[in-house]
């Protein structure tokens, strides 16, 4: 079987990453309403933060009496930069550039990641716009390009994303310390997640009941053996034409073969996990490729093959899935939703 060459994953402008802040120190430096914001999302991640500003906007004194989460303390002088030893981060809301960059520059003599609203160029780390179902959390960056889109995206996401996820969230975290009992090996741990996690989008109309709970623990784990192999086909709408089914089925995936035109967009709906074989036209017939298939089923797992449906020659389907299924594999084809 030919190993996966394929990147899983496109370049990145920035790195999605979630910093725990629950009991660390955070220096924050100014008082204006930017840096009220700012104070108000720290301390709604758990954070002790510290505000040094000479003079504070309204609200701060009562979101320092009571704060979301975590701590507020108000300190009524200028930041120096023995404030910055020891800090988790360092976040400056300062109208004047000297100033932002003297502070930018003591938070990395620290060793201190910083940020200094509305000025990129002294930035170690950005702050996305936020979808919060804590602990379910998304997170949108554009990378400074355009943040008027990125608060469209959050709002289209929010809708999206019922209420009720929070309480599913809440309930995995809850099963996370049972999860001895989903299984004895990783890839049954795996497929009781994914039954969990379709069983709550089914249900996203409302929270988990323990009747819910009770179920999901109690089903029984089977051997991933004999799943049918998936043949996904795409048209010309691309990843915007898959269906709900063949997303899923992409996402519980663990062997992807697809041809070098499928685009990316497709593919990644995947795990970052599934092994990924490109096939390249011309390059194996479709014997070839069904032997690789068979080969990857017999290791157990859930088998994907992904075809440009535009592209396939006459015959070309029938052949596969016909020897897929002569050498005693279940076959299934899930042609393209739409074609625009």
């Amino acid at each position: 079987m030919s190993d996966p060459v394929a990147h899983r994953i496109a370049a990145l402008a920035v790195l999605p990453v979630f910093f725990k802040l629950d009991g660390k120190r955070v220096v924050l430096a100014g008082g204006g309403e930017p840096s009220l914001w700012k104070a108000e999302l720290l301390s709604a991640a758990g954070a002790h933060v510290e505000v040094f500003a000479e003079s504070f906007a309204q609200g701060f004194r009562e979101l320092a009496a009571s704060p979301p989460n975590g701590r507020l303390v108000l300190k009524d002088r200028r930041w120096t930069p023995e404030d910055l030893r020891s800090a988790a981060l360092a976040v400056g809301a300062l109208g004047d550039d000297t100033e932002a960059a003297e502070f930018a520059s003591a938070a990395r003599a620290a060793g201190v990641p910083v940020n200094v609203v509305d000025r990129p160029a002294f930035c170690d780390f950005q702050f996305g716009a936020i979808v919060n179902r804590s602990p379910l959390v998304v997170g949108i960056s554009t990378d400074g390009a355009a943040p008027v889109f990125g608060q469209a995206i959050r709002s289209l996401i929010e809708g999206l994303l019922p209420e009720s996820f929070k309480s599913w969230a809440e309930a995995a975290r809850t099963l996370r310390r049972d999860s001895d009992r989903f299984g004895d090996t990783m890839e049954k741990k795996r497929r009781f997640w994914q039954r969990f996690t379709d069983f709550a989008i089914r249900h996203a109309d409302r929270g988990p009941t323990p009747a819910d709970l009770d179920q999901l623990m109690g089903e029984v784990a089977v051997e991933d053996r004999g799943h049918p192999v998936v043949i996904i086909e795409i048209g010309p709408g691309g990843a915007e034409g898959l269906t709900l089914g063949a997303v899923r089925t992409l996402r519980g995936a663990d062997h992807i073969f697809f041809d070098e035109d499928v685009p990316a967009a497709v593919t990644e709906f995947a795990r970052r996990e599934a092994r990924r074989y490109p096939v390249g036209a011309g390059a194996q017939d479709a014997q070839a490729v069904v032997d690789d298939i068979v080969a990857a089923s017999a290791q157990g797992g859930r088998v994907v093959r992904i075809r440009m449906r535009v592209a396939l020659e006459a015959g070309r389907e029938a052949d596969e899935a016909g020897i897929l299924r002569a050498a005693g594999l279940s076959v299934v084809v899930l042609p393209p939703g739409f074609a625009p």
